[in-house]
């Protein structure tokens, strides 16, 4: 079995998450305790995804966060780059397809929202995957990532590093079919960068309106934007250039 280092080539990533393809959503419950679920549905309560609308569920995995946001009617399509992930989720019902993250087959504005659950630290670069999100989505769609996260409170942080992210990893390696895979999983959850850097790298994509709620003590957070309308990104712009003309 391979797993894949923190330089994330696409290959070695693809190759691991087809390797724990089979066990994926049941070794996250149990390395979770079932958080999984509530993160995915507080997710699905912030995308606010309802009939009519186009979603991109990036990194989707097996499907399991796509198929909750098609709950109310949304039109949800799974998209990843491992082959095996999908065709394990297959009986989920929902439309997928196998794409890179930074070149995306769909056409510019294809879609209302869309989201990245746990999946975003995987991509090799992050800034470049945020921006060709930002390509793919409407003026005016949103944007949902929910990722791993550092807790703001000294004494859970302490706990979560030296405690909880060890416990989670054995557990995983116990029960997945791939268990170096969870050795890379923790190490890419130890250097993913705190909530207020993840949220400049999204604004830096092009994305406004960024903000961040943290779940389970900051354990976890989901970041939400807004892809701005040129014409008023343009204004506000203007507007900028204006008042610091003025000063």
């Amino acid at each position: 079995m391979s797993r894949a280092n923190l330089d994330k080539d696409p290959r070695e990533v693809a190759a691991m998450f087809d390797g724990v393809a089979k066990g994926y959503d049941r070794a996250n419950s149990v390395m979770t305790f079932g958080f999984d679920r509530r993160w995915r549905n507080v997710a699905a309560k912030v995308l606010d995804a309802t009939h009519g609308d186009r979603v991109l569920d990036l990194a989707a995995g097996t499907g399991v966060s796509t198929a909750e946001f098609a709950r109310h009617g949304a039109w949800c399509v799974a998209a990843d780059f491992s082959v095996e992930m999908l065709r394990n989720g297959k009986q989920r019902g929902v439309p997928m397809v196998a794409a890179d993250a930074l070149h995306l087959p769909f056409a510019d504005a294809s879609f209302d929202a869309a989201t990245v659950l746990f999946g975003l630290r995987n991509f090799v670069d992050t800034a470049a995957a945020l921006v060709e999100l930002h390509r793919v989505v409407k003026p005016g769609g949103r944007l949902v990532i929910c990722e791993v996260s550092t807790p703001p409170n000294a004494l859970v942080r302490f706990v979560h590093t030296r405690f909880l992210m060890r416990l989670l990893t054995w557990f995983g390696k116990r029960v997945s079919s791939n268990p170096e895979a969870y050795s890379y999983l923790a190490e890419s959850m130890a250097a993913w960068p705190q909530q207020r850097e993840l949220a400049r790298l999204i604004a830096d994509a092009g994305w406004t309106e960024v903000e961040w709620l943290n779940l389970t003590f900051g354990v976890v957070a989901i970041h939400r934007a807004i892809r701005q309308d040129q014409t008023e990104q343009a204004e506000r712009s203007e507007q900028a250039e204006q008042a610091e003309q003025g000063e």
